[in-house]
């Protein structure tokens, strides 16, 4: 008997995933199957606590609660008083297809009758105890997203493809359309990352963005960047590097729902391995992205379909080498024409 025929009576169930912005949003689908499958059950899920607000996208979600993953996590013993409450949840079923040290621990001492785990590449001795149904789905050949599902799959749950099936709020959705002045058909770029290394130099994001205005003088664009002091000195440093204004820019003033909101009315979401590129695939919109070629889980998380365009450059302190702005405009004009 399927793992999913053994728990077809469950109640309450816990999803459990620690990620970072990517990750959560990848999870998503899997989210999605286990709501169809059980549409009477109560089903939470614990993710993040910085990211917990893009949750607001999944309103079929019962609950969200949110752990403090970031910037680190908490000491062990901080975590005693958060377990004793989730144990109160009585949860029936826990999913946790993360397969982190810390994740896995946490679902043994939540404890449920039912824990279903997948295997980790590197198994450690406690491993084991911490589940009662394990899955095994291979890593890096293919994105995160279908892993997930089909971990799900492989222990007999139901369903045919992989969706996110989100709604964005609609007072976030008009609250984006007075910011963009009702206005329709731009481009937003999301022109940094976390990390120098994984960004493209400034100089050649102007001279890209340059062309862009150069060979499509009418074509509206809105740039935005993280709040943080970081990224805030990058965009300004960024748009004195530009011959023409941007349309719209957001410089770390909208949430993360309402981040969404934007990418999901752009005709062409651009920009690196970061949060953005995951948001603008999650509400389907194409992408043309960079990402580090010396990155070996790149399949993992590169948007896939014939929407979604990513080069792969070579990781300098500097950033990263080997894309060129022809390279950028030879990507970008198919894309623009065919949207």
């Amino acid at each position: 008997m399927s793992f999913y025929d053994r728990i077809k009576d469950a109640k309450k169930i816990l999803y459990l995933d620690l990620g970072f912005l990517g990750d959560t949003i990848h999870q998503i689908p899997a989210l999605n199957c286990i709501r169809e499958a059980f549409p009477h059950a109560e089903i939470h899920a614990m993710v993040g606590e910085h990211i917990m607000s893009i949750m607001k996208v999944v309103p079929w979600l019962d609950e969200v609660i949110g752990y403090p993953r970031f910037p680190k996590g908490p000491p062990w013993y901080k975590d005693i008083s958060r377990v004793l409450n989730l144990r109160k949840e009585g949860y029936d079923v826990i999913i946790n297809l993360n397969g982190s040290d810390r994740s896995s621990l946490l679902t043994w001492a939540i404890g449920a009758p039912a824990r279903l785990g997948r295997i980790p590449p590197k198994i450690p001795a406690f491993w084991k105890y911490c589940f009662t149904d394990t899955v095994f789905v291979p890593r890096e050949t293919m994105p995160i997203y279908k892993q997930s599902w089909q971990c799900l799959k492989e222990v007999g749950f139901p369903g045919e493809k992989p969706e996110f099936n989100i709604t964005i709020p609609q007072a976030v959705l008009e609250t984006i359309d007075e910011l963009l002045d009702h206005q329709k058909d731009f481009i937003h770029i999301s022109p940094f990352t976390t990390q120098d290394f994984r960004e493209l130099p400034i100089s050649l994001l102007a001279d890209f963005i340059n062309k862009i205005n150069h060979t499509y003088p009418d074509l509206k664009l809105v740039l935005s960047c993280a709040p943080n002091d970081r990224e805030f000195s990058k965009f300004n440093t960024l748009l004195q590097g530009l011959n023409v204004k941007p349309w719209k820019t957001f410089p770390g003033t909208l949430n993360m729902v309402q981040l969404a909101a934007l990418i999901s009315k752009a005709s062409l979401h651009i920009g690196g391995d970061t949060g953005s590129i995951h948001i603008a695939f999650m509400v389907s919109t194409p992408t043309l992205s960079w990402f580090r070629h010396e990155y070996v889980h790149g399949v993992q998380w590169l948007p896939d379909g014939p929407k979604h365009c990513a080069l792969l450059g070579k990781v300098s302190p500097a950033g990263l080498t080997g894309i060129t702005v022809e390279d950028l405009m030879d990507s970008f004009i198919p894309i623009h024409i065919q949207r």
